[in-house]
Formats: structure tokens, C-alpha cells, sequence
């Protein structure tokens, strides 16, 4: 008698429906900031679904937990203070909030997943209190290390009421590429409510899905975000926890996201901006609520790496040198979708001294410091965080020296002089 497959059947991690719609398949992949050391060359590397779900109910677009969280962030690659352009954008941030909402030192300012601190350390600059929330061990020690106080743990409703107890609730609660990283969504923005003081405001900044799809910035879906947030749902989420969304601000930051201001459903200190209304209408009109609007998008990833491929194959043929710039996740899952390696990619470079001397997942290609590439002269500087392509532009202009140009992979590969 033949025995058939048995599969979990798969629920919303919002709603609890049933997934049952592909949103896109990207294959196996490893998780993107795991970099392999050299002694673990030989070793064998775990391999995950990228498969991604929509939600026939909310809508929302979501990868399983594949692995848990505390696997993927108890130790972690990133560190937010190595970009300048996203230094930049956090400082923008602390000025417009002091301006428009008058924060000063009797103030209590708190960040989930603030990282190595490199926002809040601006917020400290202007004398007012801050308490940074990071479940990273090493990324939250360097933040310590620079005055900024920290809890290290992850975020949720316990969290949320031990830290309102032991150092009080928020006047300014925010979170910057958070909400898409958690698993538990729920129990999350549950916890913003518990945090916020009666009066409070709450920022989340996000990468948006309609600039995802619009742009095909397929290679944002990696392991480590769960979510794929449209304004729609994240309106749906926060209304169910009794928290209101006043404004938000359209931002060019990661590709594309948004920033919402939320508040505790009855403070009316807050109006309602007309650009809420606007944007939720924006994303109905281009099928938001509709199934059929996610299911072209599979199509136009398969045809990107085509191209891309088409492109690499006759640079090498042409007996060209080609290497990478940058070691981001997003760069990770472009690679291992593609079947991108040292076949194509001589090396990549990052300013992260932590990935340096490393070699990427899956496809170890190896992670040199900046200077590598006036050493080697190559024809051509692939840079995988196209995101900040203006800013690494600037940095290595000096390749136009010996005829180097820039390759930029999404939505479509274009090569800079």
C-alpha cells in the first residue's frame, strides 16, 4: 500500500488561517549572516526553505520559522554602525523627533533590537534617557561598551513587563527593521503596548512590500525576516492591539520602507495624518486584498536570475575579473538563488572586520577588508548592498582609475562607469 508524504499544514503567524498560496520560492539557502571560518570549510553547512506564504485571509507574506530566533540572533554579524549612510539616517531621525515632539532629559526613549546602539547614541548626545533592548549578546556588549544602557533579551509581552517595571514605560518606543525579524508577532507589537506610557508614541520603520514586489527585491527575503509587511496588515496588527496608527512616512531606506507613528487607541493629542488614508487606498488599488496581485512576482524573480547569469557568463567568457563589494544578507540570498560562486565572484570585500577572513554561507566565496581591491585592479565591483550603492560608489570611485565599473544586480542587473 502506498504511503503518502504527511505535511505540516502551515498557519499565519497573524491571523492563524491556514497557508495554503505560494507568494515565491527561492529554494535552499543557508542562513545569510551565519559566515563560514576557514576551519569550517569542510564542514557541512545546514540548508533551509526559502519558500514563501501569503495569507488567504490578511494578506500577510510570511516565511516559516525555520529556525528560531534565538539560533539566528543570540550572536550576530551585524552591526549597524558600519554604514554611514545608515548613520546618517539615524541622526535625521533623533532631530526630527526632538522637533516635532519636544523629547528632552525628562524623557524616557527605548529601542527594540537597538543594536551596537548607534542610534540612541545621538538621543544621548542631546541629554536625554535612553534604554537600548537587544537580544544580540555581542552586538549589545559593544553598545554597553559605548554608554548606552541595555537589556539583553528578546522582545515580547514578559520583556515588556519586566522592563516597565524595572526602568519605567516610554515616552518614545521604536523600532528600526524589527517588526519583519520576529516570529511571534503578535506577542511583539503586544508588547509596544504594555511599554508605551498612557501619552507615548511608537516608531517602526520597515521595508515595504510594495516596493519589494514593484522593484523585485527578491533578494530582502532571507531567513532572519519572517514578514513581508504591507501598510494594510501592519494597520490590521496594531489595530487588534489596541494601538492606533496616526502617520507615516514613505522612506528610501533598505530598497524602499515605510515609518509608521502609532499611539494607544484613545490619545487623542494625536490626529490622524491624511497620508495613513492615502497609502491604504494606494495599496488597494494595486490589488493588496487580492490574491492574484502576489502571484505574478515568482515570474519576474526567475527571469531576473536569467539575466544575471547571462550577464556574469559573458563577462567570464570575455576573460573579465568580477568581485563583490559588501557581505549583507540580502547579498547572501541573491548569491545562493543564483548559484552565483567563486566561479563568477573572485572575492568580496566588507568594512565589518567580524566578517573578514570569513567566507560567505553556501557559497564561500571569501571576505577580504576594502583595501583587496586596489590591490587586484578587477574589471568589474558587483555591489551586493545595492541599497547603499551611492554611498560604496563614492567610496571606491578610485576603480574608475584602471576602466573598473559597478555592477548592480536589482531590479535588474545595470552597470555604472
Amino acid at each position: 500500500m502506498e504511503r503518502k508524504l504527511q505535511t505540516k499544514q502551515r498557519h499565519c503567524r497573524f491571523c492563524g488561517s491556514n497557508l495554503n498560496h505560494t507568494f515565491v520560492d527561492l529554494g535552499m539557502s543557508p542562513l545569510c549572516e551565519s559566515y563560514v571560518a576557514q576551519d569550517q570549510l569542510n564542514q557541512m553547512e545546514p540548508f533551509y526553505p526559502l519558500h514563501v506564504y501569503i495569507c488567504e485571509k490578511c494578506f500577510l507574506v510570511q516565511l516559516d520559522e525555520y529556525v528560531s530566533s534565538e539560533n539566528i540572533f543570540s550572536n550576530y554579524a551585524y552591526f549597524s554602525s558600519y554604514s554611514d549612510t545608515w548613520l546618517r539616517h539615524a541622526k535625521d531621525y533623533t532631530d526630527l523627533m526632538v522637533a516635532h515632539f519636544g523629547y528632552n532629559d525628562k524623557s524616557k526613549i527605548i529601542e527594540i533590537a537597538s543594536n551596537d546602539g548607534y542610534l540612541l547614541q545621538y538621543f544621548v548626545e542631546k541629554g536625554i534617557p535612553v534604554l537600548g533592548i537587544e537580544p544580540a549578546k555581542n552586538v549589545a556588549e559593544a553598545a554597553i561598551k559605548n554608554g548606552i544602557p541595555t537589556v539583553v533579551k528578546f522582545f515580547g509581552k514578559a520583556t515588556a513587563q519586566q522592563v516597565a517595571i524595572e526602568h519605567g514605560k516610554a515616552d518614545l518606543l521604536l523600532g528600526n527593521n524589527v517588526l519583519a525579524h520576529v516570529p511571534d508577532i503578535n506577542d511583539f507589537v503586544g508588547g509596544m503596548k504594555i511599554l508605551l506610557k498612557p501619552d507615548g508614541i511608537i516608531t517602526m520603520e520597515f521595508p515595504h512590500l510594495m516596493r519589494l514586489i514593484e522593484e523585485n527585491q527578491f533578494d530582502t527575503i532571507y531567513h532572519e525576516h519572517f514578514s513581508y509587511l504591507s501598510f494594510t496588515v501592519v494597520e490590521k496588527m496594531f489595530t487588534s492591539h489596541g494601538l492606533t496608527i496616526f502617520d507615516v512616512e514613505e522612506l528610501l531606506t533598505h530598497g524602499g520602507s515605510l515609518r509608521i507613528y502609532a499611539c494607544h487607541q484613545g490619545n487623542l493629542s494625536q490626529q490622524v495624518s491624511k497620508r495613513v488614508a492615502e497609502l491604504r487606498s494606494r495599496e488597494g488599488r494595486e490589488g493588496f486584498n487580492h490574491l492574484e496581485y502576489y502571484f505574478s512576482f515568482a515570474e519576474k524573480v526567475k527571469e531576473t536570475k536569467r539575466k544575471l547569469l547571462e550577464f556574469l557568463i559573458r563577462v567570464k567568457q570575455e576573460k573579465k575579473s568580477v568581485v563583490g563589494y559588501g557581505a549583507p544578507g540580502k547579498g547572501n540570498t541573491l548569491l545562493n538563488y543564483c548559484g552565483i560562486g567563486t566561479d563568477f565572484i573572485n572575492y568580496t570585500v566588507d568594512r565589518n572586520p567580524y566578517k573578514q577572513g570569513k567566507f560567505l554561507p553556501g557559497t564561500h566565496i571569501p571576505i577580504y577588508n576594502p583595501d583587496k581591491i586596489k590591490e587586484t585592479k578587477p574589471d568589474f565591483v558587483f555591489i551586493l548592498p545595492w541599497n547603499l550603492k551611492d554611498e560604496i560608489i563614492e567610496q571606491i570611485a578610485y576603480i574608475r582609475e584602471w576602466g573598473g565599473q559597478f555592477i548592480i544586480p536589482i531590479p535588474e542587473v545595470k552597470v555604472y562607469h
